[in-house]
């Protein structure tokens, strides 16, 4: 092929009808219209679909993804489309890099985001390595964020969406990783556009709710999961102010967040008390004022930098960062410790931050994600 053959719409210097494309294809409605889209283009398209857990549970649970209804709405996609679709038993693997960690980090007293590594070590690891086994060109997904081109390559950005925007849970992708994903949604303005064009391609799934459940935890109970991968896990312990007091009894700490006011069971005081700490070695839950949750500095650890040269090549790098999906990002200074480890200072403080959350740094002013990692207690 020369080298100034055009581009096609995936950025790759060949014709859509010789360049094949693996879809990550969860059932849902986003990545199959992006199966249904690159198809209609002309592309080689395989569908792959990962089995992830025991869906048994889940085949009548709406709301949570990759369950047996899934697997089968994936398929019918391939069929009515015309391409070929594959199903892959990722159970062990799953179980082992993202849901025994989700139960330890639990019991350490962390509020983990299983599906940032589900992303990480499963979905961008393992089938990324898969669809170049089938000699593809590039992986397509259906998540909401935008790959664009920059002086030094490829770059994340944010979703045009900001209501759809996924750039906190895809923060660990790596450089190597972003050269061979692509994104055809992100740049849509709306959630309807996608639904419009399911219609359009007379998908089945065009009307499918959004998953909304971690798909391991198809009934939202979080701790009966815990409690049945951990046995003994919610031992029962006591809840303590901040000098130590004790001011009830608990269900377990695996029960307890971070910021969590409602469920306390010590009702009867002036002032609302929230969760400030967990002590799983103690089996405590420390409550205290809500300006007792309030922090300046983050310890983070395993960064993944997408920002451009070193990430400790610089003493400073000023930036926005989120702390949590649901909250806009925030001023902040990462100071380096380390290629892979960092200090990160707030300008105005932030509530509710918990180890086990993700901390995503976002170009200020921009819509570029300059990568992240996640916060630890510190040493």
């Amino acid at each position: 092929m020369p080298l100034d053959a055009p581009l096609n719409s995936l950025g790759l210097p060949k014709p859509p009808a010789q360049t094949r494309v693996v879809v990550a294809m969860s059932g849902g409605v986003d990545s199959s219209v992006v199966a249904a889209m690159l198809k209609e283009e002309g592309y080689d398209v395989v569908g792959v679909t990962l089995q992830l857990y025991d869906h048994g549970a889940a085949l009548a649970k709406k709301g949570a993804c990759c369950a047996g209804q899934d697997i089968h709405d994936a398929r019918r996609v391939a069929e009515a489309m015309g391409f070929p679709h594959y199903v892959l038993d990722y159970e062990n693997i799953f179980r082992d890099a993202v849901i025994e960690e989700f139960a330890d980090a639990y019991l350490a007293g962390a509020t983990p985001v299983p599906c940032i590594r589900c992303n990480e070590r499963v979905k961008f690891k393992d089938l990324l390595a898969t669809a170049r086994d089938l000699d593809a060109d590039c992986m397509a997904t259906g998540h909401y964020i935008q790959r664009k081109m920059g002086a030094g390559g490829a770059e994340l950005h944010a979703a045009a969406d900001p209501a759809r925007d996924q750039s906190y849970f895809l923060f660990s992708t790596t450089p190597e990783q972003l050269d061979f994903l692509r994104f055809p949604l992100g740049h849509l303005a709306s959630k309807a556009e996608t639904r419009a064009l399911a219609a359009k391609y007379g998908l089945s799934v065009a009307d499918k709710p959004d998953s909304q459940d971690i798909c391991f935890v198809p009934s939202g109970n979080y701790a009966a999961v815990i409690e049945k991968l951990r046995p003994g896990a919610a031992d029962p312990g006591e809840i303590v102010d901040m000098d130590g007091n004790v001011l009830g009894d608990h269900r377990g700490v695996i029960h307890y967040t971070i910021g969590q006011r409602r469920g306390l069971g010590i009702g009867g005081l002036d002032d609302p008390l929230y969760v400030v700490r967990l002590d799983p070695d103690t089996r405590r839950v420390l409550v205290g004022p809500k300006e007792a949750l309030s922090t300046r500095v983050i310890p983070v650890r395993e960064i993944n930098w997408l920002g451009d040269g070193a990430f400790d090549g610089k003493a400073e790098h000023h930036v926005s960062v989120k702390v949590r999906s649901t909250r806009p990002p925030r001023p902040a200074i990462v100071r380096p410790l380390g290629p892979a480890e960092a200090e990160v200072e707030l300008l105005d403080p932030e509530t509710g931050v918990s180890p086990g959350q993700a901390c995503v740094f976002y170009e200020t002013g921009g819509s570029r994600i300059l990568g992240g990692g996640w916060i630890w207690k510190g040493r």
